[in-house]
C-alpha cells in the first residue's frame, strides 16, 4: 500500500516525504512534522528504546535535517543493528532495507548511523526512540 501510494505521487509530479509513507506502512497515524512525532505519540502510543519490527524509528530535528525523520522497522538484526524502510532519506525516494547502526554509548538507540549506499553508512543521527503501533487485543 505503501509503495503504491509512492508511485502514485510520482506519477503526479508529487514530492515523496517520510511522514505519509511511514504512517501508511506503521499505522501510526501521527500528523506534522517527523521532529514531533515523539511528543505527540505520547499519551497515543507506546514509546521505548528497543526496536520492534513494525515500530518506528524517531530522529530528532538537526542542523542538517530540521524537521527530523521517520522510519519503519522491518528487521532486527542484532542487539545494535536493524533494517529500516523509509521514504526521502535520499531525495524523494524510498529506500528498503536500509541498515542502521546504534552507535550509542550506553546501546540505547540515542544515535545511530544509518546506511546511505548499500554497506556504506553515514554521518551520525540523534534518534528519541521507538515508537510501537497499537496492537488490536
Amino acid at each position: 500500500m505503501a509503495l503504491l501510494e509512492v508511485e502514485q505521487k510520482h506519477a503526479k509530479g508529487q514530492r515523496v516525504w517520510c511522514v505519509p509513507y511511514a504512517r501508511t506502512l506503521s499505522g501510526i497515524e501521527i500528523r506534522g512534522n517527523a521532529k514531533t512525532w515523539w511528543a505527540k505519540a505520547r499519551n497515543t502510543y507506546e514509546r521505548g528504546s528497543e526496536p520492534h519490527v513494525g515500530s518506528v524509528m524517531s530522529f530528532r530535528g538537526t542542523r542538517g535535517m530540521p524537521l527530523g525523520h521517520v522510519a519503519v522497522v522491518s528487521e532486527i538484526v542484532s542487539d545494535r543493528e536493524i533494517i529500516v524502510n523509509h521514504a526521502n532519506w535520499n531525495r524523494n525516494r524510498v529506500s528498503l532495507k536500509m541498515g542502521v547502526k546504534d552507535v550509542s554509548k550506553h546501546n540505547d538507540w540515542t544515535l545511530v548511523r544509518v546506511e546511505s549506499q548499500p554497506g556504506r553508512y553515514g554521518r551520525f543521527y540523534p534518534v528519541n526512540g521507538f515508537i510501537y503501533p497499537n496492537v488490536d487485543g
